[in-house]
């Protein structure tokens, strides 16, 4: 009797990820940095492949990463090939085996075939760091491996271990193209030099913009880059000596403003920012400070000042009624307050304590008043209040300087330019947000320090592919004069796509198959309408990526 089976498996965006990683020759470069064992049944490059497209599509952890896996799989492939050869164990030792191996070499060959088959620009690449945060002892660090310690954590758990997390993108895209490891308790600032002299090696040459935030801003940083034939862009912080005595002079005096450029606003609608630029004096090394003046960072400064006046106003308002009580009996323990109060706003806010003297009559002798026993003194008893009043003069000069921040930089750039450079600086605060939501990287669940390292290595290469799927259908959207697509919850539009975006709407794709007697007689996949086409256009995906899948298409295979 014959017998019919209908199976179902998951598709979604795995051929997609899987075409990314292709272009990349991703299989090809593990296959060669990272080599199998002889006659094992799953070689390291298909394990590590496995991994990177599990942390892009879903981000399990190694003991669920199978089960993920069999979702796509039909369960019914001969070995070596099936989805539970996949278990934690295996994934574990592919990754012991990519720490030995040489990963600065294969990052080096993948960002380069990134650079080469998407023509990705890199005269000017955006450094910043991040931490990694982890939950755990880790009291038993390996010494191959980066060190986790504590420091200054920006994910607001110092109380927790961390690595520091250096990545370097282009501004075509914000593509990744290196990243750096350093232990938990690294400084910032002493990650420039060796960071460029890395992309420096990378890119093979110094003619190429590095732009970074303020940790920068060190001489040495700048005289390296400087004396070795590279350019930078950096915000100067407002601490230094030059941009203290702009700011004193501004506050008496005008300058001399040159308007560059109007946007729009991004976080306003139907609000237009107008940006000013400023060239002082060059410093003694001959390097160019231009100030900066944005109409909105003036509205977040006026907003932000006043918000701090108006809370130390009412803090004060609250303050009155408790005076000459309990700890607030003396003008000290009055002043101590009020200066608590008023720290951040001290030169704003003008408080007056006052105090008034009274003559008072205190009993001496024991027992109830009488007019023979009871013996009376004259005592001076104190009272306090407070008044306060707005230093308008301070506010006034103070206004003066809102919206300013000062760019140094060796380029012979327009100041407009410039400035244009170094406002792609937030796009690295979104790749590293992404690595962080989207591609979750914490928690970790792994023990082993070389593994945690081996790890990060791979959500690199996640992050790579990611970033370049975005620039990609972005790019053609804009070519296409696409202006938006409906692929948000609800079909609502999204002018710039997101990954998440992407996955989300992929996420019903299935791949059909009907067997007769065990044997395939029908399959398709089910679920692509023409708006998954279009973005699969949008993406230089081929047709047949998605409509010639095969049983055994999750497979990662030389390319």
């Amino acid at each position: 009797m014959e017998q019919f089976e209908a199976q179902f498996n998951q598709v979604d965006v795995l051929p997609m990820v899987k075409h990314y990683m292709d272009e990349l020759h991703l299989f090809n470069l593990f296959t060669k940095y990272v080599p199998g064992a002889p006659n094992s049944l799953a070689e390291h490059a298909e394990s590590l492949c496995v991994l990177t497209a599990n942390i892009i599509c879903e981000n399990k952890p190694l003991y669920k990463i199978q089960d993920w896996l069999a979702k796509y799989s039909d369960d019914l492939a001969a070995e070596p090939v099936e989805a539970k050869l996949f278990n934690d164990d295996r994934l574990a030792r592919s990754l012991s085996a990519l720490f030995e191996a040489d990963r600065h070499s294969l990052m080096t060959e993948a960002s380069a075939n990134a650079i080469a088959t998407h023509d990705l620009l890199t005269d000017e690449v955006h450094n910043d760091s991040t931490t990694v945060t982890f939950i755990g002892k880790y009291d038993n660090p390996d010494p191959q491996a980066v060190k986790l310690k504590h420091g200054h954590n920006k994910d607001f758990r110092p109380d927790c271990k961390q690595v520091v997390f250096g990545l370097n993108i282009t501004s075509d895209g914000h593509v990744p193209l290196s990243y750096e490891l350093f232990d938990g308790n690294t400084c910032d600032d002493v990650t420039h030099i060796p960071n460029w002299n890395g992309l420096r090696a990378l890119l093979g040459k110094e003619q190429f913009i590095y732009v970074a935030d303020c940790k920068l801003c060190g001489q040495d940083n700048l005289d390296h880059i400087d004396k070795n034939g590279g350019l930078f862009i950096t915000i100067v912080p407002k601490g230094r000596k030059e941009v203290k005595l702009f700011y004193q002079y501004l506050k008496k005096n005008d300058a001399e403003w040159k308007h560059v450029f109007v946007t729009e606003s991004s976080r306003k609608k139907n609000k237009l920012n107008t940006y000013k630029t400023y060239e002082a004096e060059p410093t003694q090394k001959g390097y160019r400070i231009i100030f900066v003046h944005s109409s909105a960072k003036q509205d977040d400064d006026k907003g932000r000042r006043q918000k701090k006046i108006d809370k130390a106003v009412s803090q004060l308002e609250e303050l009155v009624p408790k005076l000459n009580a309990y700890h607030l009996k003396t003008k000290k323990e009055i002043k101590t307050a009020v200066d608590s109060i008023c720290k951040s706003v001290q030169d704003f806010i003008d408080v007056k304590i006052i105090t008034e003297r009274k003559q008072v009559r205190v009993k001496l002798s024991p027992g109830r008043p009488s007019r023979r026993k009871s013996e009376y003194k004259n005592k001076w008893a104190y009272s306090h209040s407070i008044e306060w009043k707005l230093n308008e003069k301070a506010l006034l000069e103070a206004s003066r300087t809102d919206g300013i921040f000062p760019l140094i930089t060796n380029t012979s750039l327009e100041a407009g330019d410039v400035l244009k450079r170094y406002k792609n600086q937030p796009f690295l605060e979104k790749r590293m947000y992404t690595k962080k939501t989207v591609l979750e990287v914490a928690p970790v669940f792994l023990k082993k320090e070389k593994r945690i390292e081996a790890m990060l290595f791979l959500y690199f290469i996640a992050l790579m592919i990611v970033s370049l799927i975005e620039r990609k259908i972005r790019m053609n959207m804009a070519k296409e004069e696409i202006e938006q697509l409906p692929i948000l919850p609800q079909k609502m539009n999204t002018k710039k796509p997101t990954w998440s975006n992407i996955r989300y709407y992929f996420r019903n794709i299935h791949y059909s198959k009907i067997n007769k007697n065990g044997i395939c007689i029908q399959s398709a996949v089910k679920g692509l309408n023409s708006l998954h086409e279009q973005v699969c256009s949008l993406l230089e995906i081929p047709s047949e990526v998605y409509n010639t899948l095969h049983g055994r298409w999750w497979q990662f295979r030389a390319t």
